[in-house]
Parts: structure tokens; C-alpha cells; sequence
């Protein structure tokens, strides 16, 4: 029986709706990770260093789409929530078009400009050749790839998470059957990496279109729309937090990869790599539980259904405390097994990953309740607190940190540097839920 965004929502209950939005989370952190391991394994550490190297900025070029996605989820649950399925599918519409005209025209620079952009970041030589090859294969399927993004929140909004985690689990199957076959077999190298998962994202944004341009059981249909810049603006300005989370991590990330590039050269870049790779997966199980609550708080609020936003708040905020303390421990304990299957070729790269990623897992403690912070006043409608409290944690408090520990700690501030963004993101966090309590009633 599916359940509905209108329900009574136990822990039982909430558990199985947001699950599906922790696989599909954890299949789409998957996409990078299998590239990188067949990579590292396969083809060699420059061509590994190379993909770590450029990733950061494919990731900012699509983040329109999780911009999009999650701020227009917010508006259309809201919307639905208020009885009006017609204009809650106008709107539904009007996003899914505005994504394809960007990623086309974003496709198209890239293409461009990926050269010089490589170059000026530092990528030199053979770094600098991979680079370009890897970010210009992936820039053929990148409307796909935000698509992706998109329809990964919004199937939780149409109530159709099966299919959502469906179509995530099948394209990052696809990924992994492809480098095995174009790395492993054909020994096409980085070039093999990029087309898988170039295909896998594919796949990933062409179905939804299909499924949703027919006929179906789900609340929301692809159809015909209006320009409605307001409400496209709002749906952008409500989802700057993704925005911000995603374009701040990336750009967080290069700052890492210079300051290692500088400490320890291309293993610093390579071990940071393996890090964020593991770190994928662990905080894929946040963001999945963010993007799968979302949708029922934006309902909630909506309805004006007072009492269930509050079971929502409290029930959240539990099963986060729950999730921090298990996802820590879980990580410490396969920290030594899990950084073998990348690195464990190469004796010192493994030990400077593994002391490495010992220290970046304690952040594993907060940033979940950052993650759901921010998530739940996108859901709310209130995109400048979801902002505040992402450039805070992905962005101001981490470059402050990283370059300031390694002045007193060396390597170590680099990946205590985390940490210390967590902990004064959580402060944050803390405060705004405490201000903003009496205007939404969320306790």
C-alpha cells in the first residue's frame, strides 16, 4: 500500500517512505565511487588524480539541478497540500523544461571552455589532458544528469519513491556493468570511466521524461505550462541552499586539492579522492532522509497541519541523533577495509588516506543535523535561513579552517578542517530552529 503525504507518520512509517531516498542517494554517490575505483586500480594514479582533479567543477555546472529540484519540490508540495493538483503540475512542468534549456546552454560552454578552465585551476600536462577528456565526454550527458537531480526529489513528491529508487538502482547498475566492460575488458581508461557514467545518466534523466509525459498513477504529469518567472524565481531563490551546499562543496573541494597538492603533491589530491568517495556514501543516508521528509513537511505546512509538523520535527530530529552515532562507529570500523579496495596497492597513499579519513569521519557526529536544518526550512519555504545555514557549513567555516589548521596541525588541519565547519554550523543550526519556532510551530 503506498503511503501518502496526507498520513499520520510513525517511525515505521516514516522509515519506509525516506528509504527509498536513502538507496536512491546512496546508488547516485555510487556513480563517482565506481569510476574512481576502477580508475585507481585500473588505469593508474594520474588518471585517478585527474578525475578527483576535475570533478569539483562538473558538480557546480549541475547544481542547477538540485537547486531546481529541491526548491520546486517545496513548491509543488506546498501547492498540493493547498488542494490545487492543476497548478501544482503547471509548476511541476514549468521546472522540468527551465532544467533542460539550462543544461543545454551549460553543455555548450563547457565544451568551450573546459581548456582554460582546467588550466587555470592548475591541471598541467597529462593531469591537464585527462582532465579535458573525462569533463568533455560527461559534458554530452550533463542535462541528463541534472534531470537526474531533479526527478530524484520529485518522485518522493509524486508519492512514487519505488520508481524513483528503480530508476536510480538501474542506472547505477548500468554504470557499474559499463566500467567493468570498458575499463576492466577494453581497457578504454579514463575515457571508459567518463561513458559510463555518462550513459548510466542517461538513462537516469530519459526515463522520468518518459514516465511522466504519459499517462500515470502518480499526482504530478509533464504537460503543458506557462512562463511563470515568479515562480520560477521562487523555486530557485527557495532552493539556493542546494545551490549553495552543492557549488560551496565543490569549490571547498579544490581548495583541498591545492593546499594538498602543496603539503604532499598528487597523493594528497589522490588520498583526498578515496576520502570523499567513502564520504559520499555515509552522507548520502542524510541527504536521503532530508530529500524524503521534505516533501511531507512542505505538505504538512501547507495543510496547516500543525501537530504533524511537529511529530515530523521531533521524530527527525531523533532518528538523525540515531543515524549520527551508528554512521560514526560504522565508519571507524570499515575505515581500514574500505580504503584497501582504492589504495591499498600503494603502502604510503593508504596510510596517509586511512589517518586521513579516521579524523574526517568524526564530523560524521553533526552534520547530519545541519543536513536536515537546512533541508527543513527549504521545506518550509524560508530559502534564505536553508541558505545561511549551508554557506555556513560548506563554505565559510571550512576555508576558514583549511587554511588556518594546517598552520598549527600540518596535514592533520586538513582533515580535522570538517570537523571544526560542523561544529560551528551546528550553532548555527541551533539557533535559527530556536528563533524561527513560534513562526512555523514546529514545536
Amino acid at each position: 500500500m503506498e503511503i501518502k503525504l496526507s498520513d499520520h507518520f510513525t517511525y515505521k512509517r516514516l522509515l519506509r517512505f525516506v528509504l527509498p531516498s536513502i538507496v536512491m542517494m546512496i546508488f547516485t554517490s555510487i556513480y563517482g565511487v565506481v569510476d574512481g575505483l576502477f580508475v585507481s586500480n585500473y588505469v593508474g594514479k594520474t588518471e585517478f588524480a585527474a578525475v578527483n582533479f576535475i570533478m569539483p567543477l562538473l558538480m557546480i555546472l549541475s547544481t542547477i539541478g538540485f537547486m531546481i529540484g529541491a526548491g520546486g519540490s517545496a513548491l509543488v508540495a506546498k501547492t498540493l497540500g493547498e488542494g490545487d493538483n492543476e497548478r501544482a503540475n503547471q509548476y511541476f512542468s514549468l521546472l522540468i523544461y527551465s532544467v533542460i534549456v539550462a543544461g543545454i546552454v551549460i553543455s555548450i560552454l563547457g565544451q568551450i571552455f573546459i581548456e582554460p578552465i582546467a588550466y587555470t585551476l592548475g591541471a598541467r600536462g597529462q593531469l591537464l589532458g585527462n582532465c579535458i577528456l573525462y569533463s568533455r565526454i560527461l559534458f554530452v550527458s550533463l542535462t541528463m544528469f541534472m534531470l537526474q537531480n531533479v526527478f530524484q526529489i520529485l518522485f518522493v513528491t509524486a508519492e512514487k519513491t519505488k520508481i524513483g529508487l528503480a530508476v536510480t538502482v538501474t542506472a547505477g547498475c548500468i554504470n557499474i556493468l559499463m566500467d567493468f566492460i570498458l575499463i576492466g575488458v577494453f581497457k578504454f581508461g579514463i575515457a571508459g570511466a567518463a561513458i559510463a557514467t555518462a550513459t548510466s545518466e542517461t538513462f537516469g534523466g530519459l526515463f522520468p521524461i518518459i514516465y511522466f509525459s504519459r499517462k500515470n498513477k502518480s499526482l504530478l504529469k509533464l504537460g503543458r505550462t506557462k512562463f511563470m518567472g515568479r515562480v520560477l524565481l521562487k523555486a530557485s531563490t527557495n532552493g539556493s541552499s542546494e545551490l549553495m551546499t552543492n557549488v560551496s562543496m565543490s569549490l571547498v573541494n579544490m581548495l583541498y586539492n591545492i593546499q594538498l597538492m602543496n603539503l604532499v603533491g598528487e597523493d594528497g589530491v589522490a588520498a583526498y579522492g578515496v576520502i570523499m568517495y567513502v564520504n559520499f556514501i555515509f552522507i548520502a543516508i542524510f541527504l536521503g532522509y532530508s530529500i524524503g521528509s521534505a516533501p511531507i513537511i512542505g505538505y504538512n505546512y501547507g495543510a496547516q497541519n500543525i501537530s504533524e509538523l511537529k511529530n515530523m520535527f521531533k521524530k527527525s530530529l531523533i532518528i538523525i541523533s540515531a543515524l549520527a552515532l551508528i554512521l560514526t562507529l560504522v565508519a571507524e570500523g570499515v575505515a581500514y577495509p574500505l580504503i584497501s579496495i582504492f589504495v591499498g596497492y600503494d603502502k604510503g597513499l593508504f596510510e596517509l588516506t586511512h589517518n586521513g579519513f579516521m579524523l574526517f569521519s568524526i564530523s560524521y557526529l553533526l552534520c547530519g543535523f545541519n543536513i536536515f536544518g537546512s533541508s527543513f526550512f527549504t521545506a518550509l519555504g524560508n530559502g534564505g535561513i536553508s541558505a545561511t545555514i549551508s554557506f555556513s557549513r560548506s563554505l565559510l567555516f571550512q576555508i576558514i579552517s583549511i587554511f588556518l589548521l594546517p598552520l598549527f596541525l600540518g596535514i592533520n588541519g586538513i582533515w580535522l578542517s570538517v570537523v571544526i565547519a560542523e561544529f560551528m554550523s551546528m550553532i548555527v543550526t541551533t539557533v535559527f530552529l530556536r528563533i524561527k519556532r513560534k513562526k512555523y510551530n514546529y514545536i
